[in-house]
């Protein structure tokens, strides 16, 4: 492990420290030091596919049923549970109405900025297509790009790094059961919001629904705790909920809202969360998160009609309006699913491409543009470049088609063509992503030549794969949609000079629809979700069976070549991310060879001073610790287990001085209840802010009343994927391996699991390194 190195991850300040696991058996952890951590980190920062990171947590999504849990659940009645119950519809109610009130916000915020944009540049451009000298238009669309840009990039490079990209890969390995510093809190919301802004309003090639799922995790993760602990304000409501657990439940329906908010797709945002991020489910929670879902709908259609003065009238459907298909387009043909089936596979094609691409980029950005000023100012480039193709192919571009009456161009630009005209370009490009991909859908056939769809694909492809990544607030969902309707698109018009013109099978908006699922589907792997999400917002429910197996071929066909593209950006941060199932060739694993050993364990009546130094040791940040029977005649002899405690127990505790002298004296205190350790939760204080003095190091400490009695355990014989389907499905943070004595012999965590993959050669084993 000589060669371990520091990378940058999604948030610069690892300020929480993860489990420190070492390797097998405890081989070669001499070998870790400061010294030479320091020594051998080069210049640049380097990618290194074979670690995975120790600075990543676990999140505590088992309860821990000790005495005081279950003398608190023992004294509550029926209808405590009743009140409990509506209690959390309660909370996804509000968290469904903050997070449309939210989506308004971005959506007013992005129509009005851009909007101005937009008509500043097409004055100067019509102002000068006369005179001459348009490269100052040119200069003024990139500057106003940068510009917008700029100020969203300094916002996130400098202040909050975590609120970069989608916030898509984040909840999932929040959901997945690892704790991303930084990832629900106020001032990342802040951040994301404000930066999504910018970056849309800059014209990059992004869109603002991604965010919004990150957006909605993050209200969900606050407002269902019931304080803020960035504003230091404690509202003293919903504290029963202040654990993990239930908190996990609520990020959940928070994210399912976000969707919701985005694309008007209430049943959609359940599948997203059911599909891409829950580790647990039920059919209770399927109901309350629906219910945040429409509620986030809900809120936002209504503060929307009011903004364009129509109250009570919910016509958009999200943040997004796709628009109804009507008329001819909505039918299609048995023979028409092969050609489906090839537009499928040709999105996972392109998929597939767009994905290498970014992952080759995106480890380019790791060793070399980690610096905030260096991702401030490719973030600018990206924005002036991206003005600048615009322009070029608008200018160079010489397809006019005639102006109507009931024309739905936005801004149309006129350039070169004559009286009456306007340029098919400028649509696709002079345009939020948004309404250039509902010009694609519903536009008459016609609108568009080949030549430009074609251009317009190849541009916008490579400015999309060279933006996600970017330091900015931006999603991918929209420009890969835009990207697909365009060639799906083109693929239309050219079935319709192979038939007849009037072909019904051979309209062109309906191969823009296949094109955008089969190009989405293609880039992010989704399946389910992602065919509810575009049913729900083309309000035709037609197209389903199409867009599913569009889906599913561009799946296959994607992953014939890479990962989607989460899971990708997953992976280049090291997070020790558990799938459904363990690497199928794992079988002759067991747990005696995957787990950590030796293990430090403490007595049920242990001493201050051990649990303060064990605590303190910085070089085994352990975060659980089984809990033996008291063993004083062979120290070396491993002990039998009688409970588990976290650290975050033990320093509430130490905080609280429960100790078993101070228990039997005038010193005594009050007995220390759950409401204490709620109150600590999430952000439990460091050991190094507790101060115990000498006298009380030698007082004792009974773990007894707060550990958890019942721990999960394994024999060391199990093999590793009954200890990884154990693991993954009750969401646990520690696996206690046991001997045929129940002696702690080992002790499983996440990352001693996650740190097994199926690679090039086999099974391989990553190292763990503190990056």
């Amino acid at each position: 492990m000589a060669n371990i190195t520091k990378k940058v991850s999604w948030s610069s300040r690892g300020d929480d420290r993860g489990e420190r696991t070492p390797l097998l058996n405890g081989a070669e952890e001499a070998k870790y030091n400061k010294q030479d951590i320091v020594r051998s980190r080069p210049k640049e920062i380097p990618h290194n596919e074979k670690l995975l990171s120790l600075k990543y947590e676990s999140l505590d999504y088992d309860n821990s049923e000790n005495q005081l849990f279950l003398e608190e659940e023992r004294r509550m009645s029926h209808m405590s549970f009743r009140c409990l119950e509506i209690t959390r519809w309660v909370i996804c109610g509000l968290i469904g109405i903050f997070t449309g009130l939210i989506a308004c916000m971005i959506d007013i915020a992005v129509e009005n900025l851009a909007g101005v944009k937009y008509f500043a540049v097409k004055e100067n451009i019509e102002k000068f297509t006369e005179l001459g000298g348009l490269s100052i238009s040119l200069i003024l669309w990139a500057v106003l790009n940068s510009a917008f840009v700029m100020v969203g990039a300094i916002t996130v490079a400098c202040f909050e790094p975590i609120a970069a990209g989608s916030g898509i890969p984040q909840i999932k390995c929040y959901l997945n059961g690892v704790k991303i510093p930084r990832v629900v809190r106020l001032k990342t919301l802040a951040i994301k919001v404000f930066g999504v802004i910018c970056s849309v309003a800059g014209g990059l090639a992004v869109g603002k629904e991604g965010p919004m799922i990150h957006s909605g995790a993050v209200v969900a993760a606050g407002v269902s705790q019931g304080r803020s602990t960035s504003l230091k304000k404690d509202f003293k409501i919903f504290e029963y909920f202040r654990r993990d657990t239930e908190k996990r439940d609520f990020v959940s329906a928070g994210a399912a809202a976000g969707v919701s908010a985005a694309f008007g797709a209430p049943v959609g945002g359940v599948l997203f969360s059911l599909e891409e991020g829950a580790s647990f489910w039920n059919q209770m929670l399927t109901w309350r998160i629906f219910f945040a879902s429409m509620i986030s709908t809900f809120t936002l259609n209504f503060f929307l009609s009011i903004y364009h003065g129509k109250p009570g009238q919910l016509s958009s459907p999200g943040l997004i309006n796709f628009g109804r298909f009507d008329g001819d387009s909505v039918q299609y043909n048995l023979y028409e699913i092969p050609l489906f089936i090839i537009m499928g596979a040709l999105g996972g094609m392109l998929g597939a491409l767009f994905n290498v691409i970014n992952y080759w980029l995106t480890i380019f950005r790791i060793r070399y543009v980690h610096r905030p000023c260096l991702q401030v100012m490719e973030a600018m480039l990206v924005a002036a470049v991206t003005a600048t193709v615009s322009f070029a192919m608008i200018y160079f571009s010489n397809d006019c088609q005639p102006l109507g009456q009931d024309s739905t161009e936005e801004y149309p630009l006129q350039l070169f063509c004559a009286d009456g005209e306007y340029n098919s370009m400028a649509t696709a490009f002079f345009n939020t992503p948004e309404r250039s991909v509902r010009s694609l859908f519903h536009n008459p056939p016609g609108t568009y030549n080949p030549i430009t769809l074609g251009l317009f694909t190849l541009a916008y492809f490579f400015l999309a794969v060279w933006t996600y990544g970017l330091t900015v607030s931006a999603g991918v969902f929209i420009p890969s949609l835009l990207i697909g309707a365009a060639w799906g698109r083109l693929f239309g018009i050219l079935l319709s000079y192979i038939a007849s013109s009037q072909s019904i099978w051979a309209d062109p908006g309906k191969y823009a629809l296949i094109g955008a699922a089969a190009q989405l589907g293609g880039i992010v792997r989704m399946t389910l979700s992602l065919t509810v999400i575009l049913v729900e917002a083309t309000g035709n429910v037609t197209y389903g069976f199409p867009i599913m197996l569009v889906l599913m071929t561009a799946k296959i066909v994607g992953d014939y070549f890479i990962e989607g593209l989460y899971d990708i950006h997953i992976k280049l941060q090291s997070v020790p991310f558990l799938h459904w199932e363990a690497p199928p060739t794992s079988h002759w694993l067991t747990a005696r060879e995957v787990m950590s050993s030796p293990v430090t364990c403490f007595n049920r009546v242990e001493k201050v001073g051990r649990i303060v130094d064990v605590l303190s040791n910085t070089s085994t940040i352990h975060n659980g610790f089984p809990v033996v029977v008291d063993t004083t005649d062979n120290d070396d002899e491993p002990g039998k287990i009688c409970g588990l405690i976290l650290r975050s127990q033990l320093i509430v505790l130490l905080k609280h001085k429960v100790f078993v002298e101070r228990a039997s004296s005038r010193l005594s205190q009050r007995r220390l209840q759950l409401k204490d350790f709620r109150d600590a939760y999430p952000r439990f204080p460091p050991i190094q802010s507790i101060h115990v003095s000498q006298d009380e190091r030698e007082c004792m400490m009974d773990l007894t009343e707060f550990m958890n009695p019942t721990p999960y355990t394994v024999p060391q014989e199990t093999s590793l994927p009954r200890v990884f389907k154990l693991f993954r499905a009750l969401g646990l943070r520690h696996l206690v391996v046991v001997d045929n004595e129940n002696r702690v012999v080992g002790l499983v965590t996440r990352k001693d699991l996650a740190r097994y993959h199926v690679g090039k050669d086999g099974l391989e084993e990553l190292h763990l390194a503190q990056t």
